[in-house]
């Protein structure tokens, strides 16, 4: 490395930290990085992602004061282009991860937007959850964020919901 550093840095300005000899799996390029297997798998490194769970945190704040279709169509238009660039990675479980992270906090902005216990319980209600915890969740005070897990709202606002809404899965639905 050495020696071609020294042969091109004549001609061209070299970036050492982008630059450099190493193993596959040590190394980041273009946002891809590789396992460290017998049959290595293209894997999205570690600081792509970290880019996409802030990027997905700015679209989907509670105080962005947005209809949750605006704030879907946002999100959808995102994943879209990142599905694009990197769709082609082979780990399916951090996929998944990520999709869960866009999801939740749909399901949040959706619970904060409906304000009161009357309007959710008749949210809830309306949308098949049983009169039992459908009371239950909407009288809770565990905020938006930890009910957003709760299995109401998990049945209330499945994953089909936010596919009408035009958001694609990550997964690939798997």
């Amino acid at each position: 490395m050495a020696s071609l550093t020294r042969s091109v840095t004549t001609r061209l300005k070299v970036n050492e930290q982008k630059n450099a000899a190493a193993q596959p799996w040590m190394r980041e390029s273009l946002g891809f990085s590789f396992t460290f297997e017998e049959m290595p798998k293209r894997r999205i490194a570690p600081k792509a992602i970290q880019r996409f769970k802030e990027r997905v945190r700015e679209l989907t704040s509670r105080t962005r004061g947005v209809s949750i279709e605006r704030m879907a169509k946002d999100v959808a238009v995102y994943v879209r282009g990142w599905l694009g660039y990197f769709g082609i990675c082979r780990t399916f479980s951090v996929l998944e991860r990520l999709d869960r992270r866009i999801r939740h906090p749909l399901r949040s902005v959706m619970w904060k937007q409906w304000k009161r216990g009357s309007v959710r319980f008749a949210g809830l209600c309306k949308r098949g959850v049983n009169h039992d915890l459908a009371a239950q969740t909407a009288g809770s005070a565990h905020g938006p964020w930890r009910l957003a897990n709760s299995p109401a709202l998990a049945y209330a606002l499945p994953n089909a919901g936010f596919e009408s809404l035009g958001l694609p899965r990550l997964s690939g639905g798997r």
